[in-house]
């Protein structure tokens, strides 16, 4: 492939309660007139955000040019929970499988590193806290057939957790709902469109960063050169960090699966309230069956998340009456989980859109000769793409480093059915996922 029009673009439907509860920000400028460069970055998400930065640090002379469609924080990567998460959701227990884990690890523990010293940097204000995560089960059946495995697999591991019972596990969350949790310390919280913002706008002074600059064309046949409403950039390489939209440019073609999950944040809890449920410091749980049951923060500005309703979306795009319905449900779960709290509404609620592969795998590496990626992260993007980014501009740049032999080998994403039957398909064992784990929610 040498040239390809986008026409599918993301939108912004202005509903992310994240970005809503943050300070007044003004965009980089859109692209305007005809520019050279030597590096072409699209994606200012995680992986796109780091591969910049990485290529400014590689390349100090070169000039870098990094785009997003919209605005920063407003597509996927500012939509997500705000976990930041060093550890493997389910580990297994073969050796091959644990090696797996070592190897993710590694590479999640790294991009950590990476955000907190970007954050004490250049004094990122996203609520970046290391409270750990609880990761839990609201089931006796969940407590045998997903928790104690995990704790199993963590021991194997060697890395360090506390098994909370309910009664502890009450205390701690404000909440009757859970029957027990493995409490794992590593995992970080943050409000993820801060921290892209921050990100975006701490660039080192070789970076130029291009706002609401959608690429409707690109051109590889002599170099890169890409078009957008109002200019043009030509340059030497480009990186790819456009997550599921890598099909519409062309890449992975079948292979990938764009996934939307729904999340609520309620309006600020008093202090009467905080005291109803006995709670002060924020926490992030985390469900031991990420299919059925619900994800849940409690921030530092005293909210609470609630996220769940995974689906098929090879749209990507939400009508606003379905996310009226989907509010309502969040109040639903909501109350469910603290009675004690019924005055409290959900002052938010949007859609965010997770890339997900059949087999697990990221797509990583080099497309062609001067086209590089790093798409696909399984929902793990604050880590996972953190690290795929930087790894690809140390590729493109021709750098050894360890960890681009890590993400090779998470494999690359499997090739899909042709529709309708894929469509069939993942409906039909997300259904079955949802019932088999029905007594999770």
């Amino acid at each position: 492939m040498s040239s390809k029009q986008v026409s599918h673009l993301p939108v912004n439907d202005n509903t992310n309660g994240w970005s809503h509860i943050l300070p007044p920000r003004t965009p980089h400028p859109a692209l305007a007139g005809n520019q050279k460069f030597d590096w072409i970055v699209i994606g200012a998400g995680y992986a796109g955000l780091a591969a910049a930065r990485r290529l400014a640090e590689n390349r100090s002379e070169d000039r870098i040019a990094l785009l997003d469609a919209g605005e920063v924080g407003e597509n996927a990567s500012g939509r997500n929970s705000g976990f930041a998460i060093d550890l493997p959701h389910v580990v297994g227990s073969s050796m091959d499988e644990l090696e797996d884990s070592h190897r993710y690890m590694a590479l999640a523990r790294t991009a950590i590193a990476y955000h907190e010293t970007q954050i004490d940097r250049y004094g990122i204000d996203c609520d970046w806290s290391q409270p750990g995560k609880y990761q839990t089960a609201s089931s006796e059946q969940g407590v045998r057939d997903m928790l104690e495995p995990f704790a199993r697999e963590l021991e194997a591991l060697n890395e360090p957790f506390t098994w909370i019972e309910k009664a502890d596990l009450d205390k701690r969350l404000g909440t009757t709902h859970f029957k027990a949790a493995v409490y794992t310390p590593g995992c970080r919280l943050l409000n993820p469109a801060a921290l892209v913002r921050g990100l975006a706008d701490s660039m080192p002074a070789n970076v130029t960063v291009y706002e609401n600059t959608p690429v409707t064309a690109l051109d590889m046949d002599k170099g890169i050169r890409i078009t957008s409403p109002a200019g043009k950039i030509e340059a030497r390489q480009l990186i790819l960090g456009v997550n599921a939209f890598a099909e519409k440019f062309g890449f992975f073609q079948r292979r990938l699966l764009p996934f939307a999950a729904n999340a609520s944040l309620s309006r600020q809890l008093t202090a009467a309230e905080r005291e109803a449920i006995g709670c002060e410091d924020n926490w992030g749980v985390t469900p031991a069956n990420a299919f059925a049951s619900i994800t849940m923060r409690f921030t530092n500005d005293h909210r609470i998340l609630i996220r769940n309703n995974i689906y098929y979306n090879p749209s990507m795009r939400e009508a606003a009456s379905y996310q009226a319905e989907i509010a309502r449900r969040h109040k639903r779960l909501f109350d469910e989980r603290f009675p004690m709290l019924p005055e409290v509404n959900m002052e938010y609620t949007w859609t965010g859109y997770i890339c997900l592969s059949q087999n697990g795998s990221p797509g990583f590496g080099q497309l062609a000769d001067n086209v590089y990626t790093s798409v696909c992260q399984n929902a793990v993007g604050v880590t996972r793409g953190t690290a795929g980014g930087m790894l690809a501009a140390d590729m493109a740049c021709g750098i050894d480093n360890e960890l681009i032999g890590y993400m090779q080998s998470l494999g690359e994403p499997n090739l899909l059915p042709i529709r309708p039957l894929l469509g069939i398909g993942v409906r039909a064992r997300l259904a079955w996922e949802l019932w088999k784990a029905r007594k999770e929610v």
